[in-house]
């Protein structure tokens, strides 16, 4: 079996090794969504991993309400991820644009209209705004004639993300996001060709992925998938019954790579009942697979990739404190501890001061 430290090709992407950087929501960026300096030095610091993908980042204004999270839809916004890309690329790292639409998980105050779903449905708790946490407002289904613009959306991010000088591009089908909430039965409940079967669930899913692979050609396009468990409201009744053959088809479109977040039982930032589907994924998807969720030592990540099951890990909140963190699992070296409390926003604490290793023996 491969070592988390081996290299492995992640469709045209060659990562030095097989600890992967997952998508991080930071929020600094600026209130049109543009990328600022910091994050050019945040993103190069963490350019050990095998590959890096980025924080979420909005296709549209409908689509990004998160405050100050950036996005790739205008030019300004481009150019702000240039110096980004290219301290990644001088660090001898590897980065891709991990493409978000939130679906209902927004407010109107944020994106200046009423949130849209896959159905006319409201996410439980509350959401992040500029003015503090606020419940969330009910959405209104997409009409079907609205659709072809989404595509156009996730076509034209695409295209600026390869101008931006990302490596490629990740698609949010994940956490209960809006291509979940077409995916899963308790969040879509169409009567068209977008709802119902199965089939029709994965419709959104598979012609985003069809018109992202166009644009950036599949050896440069990667999935995100949650199968098992609720993730922000979102669940399904029977998630093998739809994931198992959404990765089928994801397979034959042959995108580069899949991750899965996967929580489990005893889970640390949420957690299931419902088994993991990777080793039902594994059996239909033939392409690198990446396990994600809870992965914080050598060994837990090393025994996801003896089981056969997973090609790759990405680990989340363990780079999120720990910039080299690939030195720290080569040196068994303990982990930096976070500060959740600037996660979400805030300047350089908590986001480009955390120690590296080779300070901390130093000291």
């Amino acid at each position: 079996m491969p070592s988390l430290f081996d290299p492995i090709a992640l469709g045209a992407i060659r990562a030095p090794n097989r600890v992967l950087m997952a998508p991080l929501t930071r929020g600094r960026a600026t209130v049109e969504a543009v990328p600022t300096a910091i994050m050019a030095d945040y993103y190069a610091q963490r350019a050990g991993a095998g590959l890096i993908i980025s924080e979420a980042t909005g296709i549209s204004r409908q689509g990004l309400g998160w405050p100050f999270a950036p996005g790739l839809w205008t030019d300004a916004q481009v150019e702000g991820w240039k110096p980004v890309t290219d301290a990644v690329h001088r660090a001898g790292g590897r980065i891709v644009a991990q493409l978000w639409h939130m679906g209902r998980q927004v407010h109107s105050s944020v994106i200046g209209e009423q949130p849209v779903s896959s159905s006319a449905t409201t996410s439980p708790g509350k959401v992040h705004t500029y003015g503090g946490r606020q419940p969330y407002e009910q959405a209104r289904a997409l009409g079907i004639e609205e659709i072809p613009a989404i595509l156009d959306d996730y076509a034209r991010a695409t295209e600026n993300a390869l101008k931006a000088g990302f490596d490629g591009v990740q698609i949010h089908a994940a956490n209960g996001y809006l291509i979940d909430q077409f995916l899963r039965d308790n969040a879509n409940f169409r009567t068209d060709g977008y709802g119902g079967s199965v089939e029709n669930r994965i419709r959104l899913l598979n012609e985003v992925s069809e018109r992202v692979v166009a644009v950036a050609g599949a050896e440069r396009t990667g999935v995100r998938l949650s199968p098992n468990g609720a993730s922000q409201g979102v669940d399904d009744s029977d998630p093998e019954a739809v994931f198992v053959p959404a990765a089928k088809r994801l397979e034959e479109i042959g995108v580069a790579f899949l991750e899965l977040r996967e929580p489990g039982p005893e889970g640390t930032y949420g957690n299931t009942d419902v088994p993991r589907l990777s080793p039902a994924i594994r059996k239909v998807f033939g392409g690198p697979l990446i396990v994600n969720s809870d992965y914080f030592t050598r060994e837990d990540a090393q025994a996801a990739l003896d089981s056969g099951v997973a090609d790759a890990v990405s680990f989340g909140r363990a780079y999120l404190a720990n910039p080299d963190l690939i030195e720290r699992l080569k040196q068994g070296a303990p982990l930096n501890e976070w500060d959740m409390k600037s996660w979400y926003g805030g300047g350089a604490e908590g986001y480009t001061d955390y120690p590296q290793l080779k300070d901390q023996e130093a000291a």
